[in-house]
């Protein structure tokens, strides 16, 4: 039997890659005012089909031995700019700004003071905080990066509990449950999650430490 199967084997985020049509400005973003260090970068020339332009692809170091990436494509053309959006993603001028700003990195800090000295950084720089939120269990600072992408960095308020894992599984299942149904709704999430806990409520109360897993 493979010992590993079954095993939660995942230990972070190595690396999250994005486009890039402004390399400078994205050095001085990252490097410069956040503070995050370069720490790797690959020069690929006549790398891949005869089409694919060189390339360079460089790496910030963002804490825990995580890091944030972006290719720089020599000779690409950006193209005009669209109504919203980054370089990646791009959308009609009547796309909400809600959904377009779904897309974006969260940076997590350990404390009010480190949230504070980054939103410091970024109101002295060409890239000010647009927003700063405290919502259920944290607080957060958003702005845009050169390429247009939302970066936030956020702290958490307080330990996520158990429970609360609890009833991230079963709204998860229920929402996987709801949204084969054509014009399915909030209510229909809730309603699901409702039958999903009177279904699951008795091996619950059988477990011996009580119920903290779905």
């Amino acid at each position: 039997m493979n010992e590993l199967a079954g095993r939660h084997l995942a230990r972070g985020v190595d690396h999250a890659a994005f486009p890039t049509y402004d390399p400078a400005g994205t050095v001085r973003f990252y490097r410069d005012v956040l503070g995050f260090p370069v720490v790797h970068s690959i020069c690929a020339a006549g790398w891949g089909p005869d089409d694919h332009p060189d390339f360079i692809h460089f790496f910030f170091d963002i804490g825990n031995d995580d890091r944030i990436a972006f290719f720089y494509y020599f000779g690409l053309v950006q193209p005009p700019p669209a109504a919203k959006g980054d370089v990646y993603a791009r959308f009609e001028a009547g796309t909400p700004d809600w959904f377009v700003r779904s897309r974006h990195l969260a940076i997590h800090v350990d404390s009010e003071d480190a949230l504070l000295e980054y939103r410091r950084r970024l109101d002295t720089s060409e890239w000010p905080v647009e927003m700063q939120i405290q919502h259920e269990t944290i607080e957060s600072i958003y702005t845009h990066d050169p390429n247009g992408y939302m970066v936030e960095v956020t702290r958490a308020l307080r330990p996520v509990t158990p429970q609360e894992d609890l009833d991230a599984n079963l709204t998860i299942d229920a929402l996987v449950d709801i949204v084969r149904r054509e014009g399915h709704t909030m209510d229909d999430l809730l309603t699901r999650k409702a039958e999903l806990i009177v279904e699951r409520a008795p091996t619950w109360q059988s477990a011996p430490e009580g119920p903290v897993h779905a």
